[in-house]
């Protein structure tokens, strides 16, 4: 392959992931004519066309997409091979990109970073805080961040927190005007907060277990959201219960502006992992983060 076929397909790539010949000649640091130029030769060298024009999108034919299948995972182990070498370096560098949910960010993630992160100035670190179950190898994400539970089995999974906990909380001008539940079917004649959550298509079921028994109900209310925090205010708010980690609500109960209930219906569960593909070739950045993370508890 001469030097040039390298740098085509490494355009190629870059357009093909951004969908757009401006993200991309920005990404790559030269001008869109001179990136149109370049993919165009590309594919009059092949004999195929490898992307579909318009005037608001880009996408791969399907030429395109097997090539961008085979070219993904080939990038992905140079870069991982060229970052290895800071091993050689006198302290571990690179970037790592993290998927996470905004819980796990705040709670595990942040803390742990902002003790080693002054210790190792050359390590640069990308959170991206989403609900979704991101699919980390097509989004070339590093690592993911989720509940033990949501790891795929073809993951290396690492434990980096404890045990969890679900609880239902209200604020006391709530529950001054409603009677407390006593069993998860009550929940249906109460206003409950909503969770959304993108992967499910639709709002969170609340999950109960006792004495070996599972439930999960679809709770109403007047408001929803897709985030923990808003949920949290409103529910300080007196605008109805909410479900929410135990950890996030313990000084709210401390100080009683929130009261819990259904607790004997509401177990442990196995806390957050860090996992990566099996295939992946830890960088000594990455290693020293994983390290960082790992739960002794």
């Amino acid at each position: 392959m001469q030097r040039d076929e390298l740098g085509d397909l490494m355009a190629f790539l870059a357009v093909a992931e951004e969908r757009s010949f401006t993200r991309a000649a920005a990404k790559l640091g030269t001008s869109q004519s001179a990136l149109s130029y370049t993919i165009r030769r590309l594919e009059a060298r092949l004999g195929v066309r490898l992307l579909t024009r318009t005037t608001r999108s880009v996408a791969p034919t399907e030429a395109g997409e097997r090539l961008l299948r085979t070219l993904g995972p080939a990038f992905d182990e140079i870069d991982a091979e060229l970052a290895a070498l800071s091993e050689f370096r006198e302290k571990p560098a690179g970037t790592i990109r993290i998927t996470t949910g905004e819980h796990a960010a705040v709670s595990i993630l942040w803390p742990t970073l902002q003790k080693l992160l002054p210790e190792y100035p050359d390590i640069k670190v990308e959170i991206v805080a989403d609900p979704s179950l991101t699919d980390i190898v097509a989004e070339r994400y590093d690592a993911g961040i989720r509940l033990g539970e949501q790891v795929a089995k073809d993951m290396i999974a690492v434990r980096i927190g404890p045990d969890m906990r679900m609880i239902v909380v209200g604020a006391p001008s709530y529950f001054a005007k409603r009677p407390r539940p006593e069993r998860p079917q009550d929940l249906v004649n109460h206003d409950c907060i909503n969770l959304r959550l993108p992967t499910l298509g639709g709002f969170y079921a609340w999950e109960f277990e006792k004495d070996g028994r599972e439930l999960k109900v679809r709770v109403e209310g007047q408001l929803a959201f897709n985030d923990l925090g808003l949920i949290l205010n409103a529910a300080l708010a007196g605008f109805g219960m909410a479900y929410l980690p135990e950890d996030q609500l313990q000084p709210y109960i401390a100080d009683g502006r929130l009261i819990p209930v259904l607790g004997d219906w509401c177990p442990p569960f196995p806390g957050y992992h860090l996992y990566y593909p099996s295939r992946r070739q830890p960088t000594p950045a990455f290693a020293l983060l994983v390290d960082a993370l790992r739960y002794r508890g």
